[in-house]
């Protein structure tokens, strides 16, 4: 008897441990099934809330029920036009069908694996059937930018084409979409992330691209200068133009002031003759200060009108200097 508490606790504990096992959760992002002895049982569980299952006897598996996204890896490929390009592009998926995705890939990692196999070899067949300018553009109406110093003929134009590089992303869609239903795989969306010339053929088109680039900075170096010196050379002829103007300026009225003056001066001291002789004096006086230095040696009549105040001048008498 002292062994029944005991044997009634394990019961108690192995029904709530087997309660427990019993009872899983769905979330929002999941869906799940049940699987006995490795057969599925009943439909997928989609719906969140809490489950019952046959403990210790079936297994749980759940999946992602919110859309999930393939990233590529780049890969070239050749175009149809012979330009060897790198293709970065990625795409959006999700379980359609957990059964059957279940039955053929049992997990994303291999179903990621598929979609490498599947959308890799659908992009390289598809992008390999069209030129470069199919596969890079989109917008037909799309205009060329340019600086307007093309001068080679066909330069400054975007070459047309028919397809465009939104229509290969939906063909290569549609047709991976078909492939990747017998996985219960849904493909939503394909676009190609990036497109870029192979890495072998980069190197020269950037190098040819920098001598374009440089022999346009050459170019546009020179016509600067010429400018440059067209300008100085029309600033000096102005200047040289409003020199010479304003020099001219500048005697014409000098000369008007020197005539005003003069008039002003002649009509002061001819008030009297006392006052024109005076004038005449002071004029003189000015001339010997402005012509003769100690330096200068002059041979000259006494009779010059050069000398005519010095003549006249009588030399002081004794009662005058005391």
């Amino acid at each position: 008897m002292k062994y029944i508490p005991i044997a009634v606790a394990v019961v108690v504990l192995i029904a709530i441990t087997g309660l427990f096992k019993s009872m899983y959760v769905v979330t929002e992002k999941d869906q799940a099934f049940i699987t006995r002895f490795g057969k599925i049982q009943g439909n997928p569980t989609t719906s969140p809330g809490v489950y019952f299952r046959v403990p210790f006897i079936d297994k749980l598996w759940r999946f992602e029920k919110r859309i999930l996204e393939w990233d590529g890896h780049p890969s070239e490929v050749t175009t149809k036009d012979k330009r060897f390009i790198a293709i970065d592009s990625y795409a959006r998926w999700r379980i359609a069908d957990p059964k059957i995705f279940f039955e053929n890939v049992k997990d994303e990692v291999f179903a990621q694996s598929r979609l490498d196999d599947i959308l890799d070899g659908t992009t390289r067949t598809a992008v390999s059937k069209h030129d470069l300018v199919e596969v890079v553009r989109s917008d037909k109406e799309r205009k060329a930018v340019t600086d307007g110093n093309q001068t080679e003929e066909g330069q400054g134009e975007l070459q047309p084409f028919t397809i465009g590089r939104q229509a290969i992303s939906d063909a290569i869609l549609m047709e991976s979409r078909d492939k990747v239903k017998e996985y219960g795989i849904e493909l939503l969306d394909f676009q190609f992330k990036r497109i870029n010339y192979a890495q072998s053929v980069q190197t020269k088109i950037f190098e040819r691209m920098i001598a374009e680039r440089k022999q346009r900075a050459e170019k546009f170096r020179s016509e600067g200068q010429g400018r440059a010196a067209e300008i100085e050379g029309t600033k000096l002829r102005k200047l040289d133009t409003i020199e010479s103007s304003a020099t001219r300026e500048e005697k014409e009225i000098q000369g008007r002031a020197d005539a005003e003056a003069a008039g002003i001066y002649a009509e002061a001291y001819s008030q009297s003759p006392q006052s024109e002789e005076f004038y005449n004096f002071m004029k003189t006086m000015e001339t010997y200060k402005l012509t003769l230095t100690q330096k200068d040696t002059l041979i000259l009549s006494t009779k010059s009108e050069f000398f005519r105040f010095l003549r006249e001048m009588q030399p002081a008498s004794k009662a005058d200097l005391k």
